[in-house]
């Protein structure tokens, strides 16, 4: 899929986002450059007292980095590292008449990551799209223990024109969807979790009408990914506002359609057991010694790697609908986009005594890929239970989801700008402040 797809809006208000990242890098490049100047003079000018100096920059520059490259508790510890060590060598150091210096060096660490972490903010400008004048939303009321009851989904889409379909118990979802493409819905958006996401966008990539995704779900990954911001679920609605719009890939497992992923081996028998909602922990522990057993359905798998080898049994295979980024913390568990025409496939070996050790984990894209197995294949296919006949065949369905999405939320993947590793990230800092694609390829 072309790049231009995803890059080419100019709309008010929207259109300002890459000049704003460009400042920002071109900031953050300026704030390491000063906060380096700053102590390499310090410690040549005053040896070897400014060694001490040195050494706190170099804490402070590295807490403040790891903040931008990491999420999570990773952030906060980096941001932790860096405070700390300021706050060190002000104890330290003030009453050597070094405290101008350490203020100044705080001032360019926090410049340098507060303006590393806005130019790193996903955020795409989408091609503009028309709005759909007889648009309805689906809402399956029980997906995230009642997600879309609590943010008051059907009034806010009735105030935005889109007429709200309520599931009932025993409602069959796609002849919900088809029934209201036949009555004359132009654009289908669907509240509720990945695997309903996946029934839906199946008969809406069939009918080839706009589709939009509102995080309705417990984790809501297609939202992620697709760059749905999955704390504003009416705020989703607005893809039907001003939203702009992507061809989003679907993939396919013996013709189901789906959004995310299929994974088969422990996790994939785990989630059929019956006790696997309550203790998923428990459930999944007790499975891994039988399903990596000799006679565990882990053994029967049989795959062909990219130079034609096959080999049997594996831990897990994932098959992505792209590929997923496993490598590196900022956006760890994410595809840096949707729209590259490939599966992303994820094997990892089982440990055995009994043939060469192979390479514990192994990722590479194809646009087909098979399993096969002397039986039912137990997998995950978006997180739902299920058993798929073998062989299983693996397809993708380039840009088969006209997919919108609202104007103020980000439009990309979380790990579609963010580089691995601090080399890259600089690299993808002198490409934003250049105005160039800071778009980070699948892998």
């Amino acid at each position: 899929m072309s790049e231009p797809r995803l890059l080419s809006r100019s709309v008010p208000g929207r259109g300002t986002q890459r000049g704003r990242r460009r400042i920002a890098a071109a900031a953050a490049l300026l704030c390491a450059a000063w906060t380096l100047l700053l102590v390499v003079v310090e410690a040549v000018s005053d040896f070897p007292r400014g060694l001490l100096v040195l050494a706190c920059g170099a804490l402070v520059a590295a807490g403040a980095w790891e903040g931008v490259l990491r999420r999570g508790w990773g952030r906060i510890a980096g941001v932790a590292v860096a405070v700390a060590a300021l706050a060190g060598a002000v104890y330290l150091l003030a009453d050597e008449g070094y405290l101008t210096v350490l203020v100044l060096l705080g001032l360019g660490a926090a410049g340098w990551h507060l303006a590393a972490r806005i130019a790193f903010r996903p955020h795409t400008d989408l091609p503009p799209a028309e709005r759909p004048r007889r648009p309805v939303v689906v809402i399956n009321p029980r997906s995230g223990d009642g997600r879309a009851a609590r943010a008051g989904l059907a009034a806010a889409a009735r105030e935005r024109g889109i007429e709200p379909v309520e599931l009932r118990p025993g409602d069959d979802l796609a002849r919900i969807v088809r029934e209201r493409i036949d009555a004359g819905a132009d654009a289908v958006a669907v509240a509720g979790g990945d695997g309903s996401q996946a029934v839906a966008a199946a008969v809406v990539a069939e009918a080839d009408l706009p589709y939009a995704c509102i995080p309705a779900g417990t984790r809501n990954h297609f939202a992620l990914d697709l760059g749905v911001d999955r704390d504003d679920v009416t705020g989703a609605l607005d893809a039907f506002v001003d939203g702009g719009e992507l061809l989003a890939d679907l993939g396919e497992v013996n013709g189901r359609v789906f959004v995310n992923n299929v994974s088969l081996g422990v996790y994939a028998e785990a989630v059929q057991q019956g006790g696997y909602r309550a203790a998923k922990v428990r459930t999944l522990l007790d499975t891994v010694p039988l399903s990596l057993s000799s006679s565990g359905g882990a053994q029967d798998l049989r795959w062909m790697t990219p130079g034609g080898r096959t080999l049997h049994g594996a831990a897990v295979i994932l098959i992505g609908n792209n590929q997923y980024r496993l490598a590196g913390a900022a956006g760890a568990g994410t595809r840096p986009t949707l729209d590259q025409g490939v599966l992303g496939i994820t094997i990892v070996d089982p440990p055995s005594g009994q043939q060469p050790r192979r390479r514990p984990v192994r990722q590479w894209t194809v646009p087909e890929f098979s399993v096969d197995a002397p039986r039912p294949v137990p997998a995950g296919v978006d997180g739902e239970a299920t058993l798929l006949d073998s062989p299983v065949r693996f397809r993708l369905r380039p840009g088969a989801l006209r997919v919108r999405i609202a104007a103020h939320h980000p439009g990309a993947s979380p790990s579609s700008v963010e580089p691995v590793g601090a080399v890259a990230a600089l690299w993808a800092l002198l490409r934003i402040a250049a105005g160039r694609d800071p778009r980070v390829p699948a892998a």
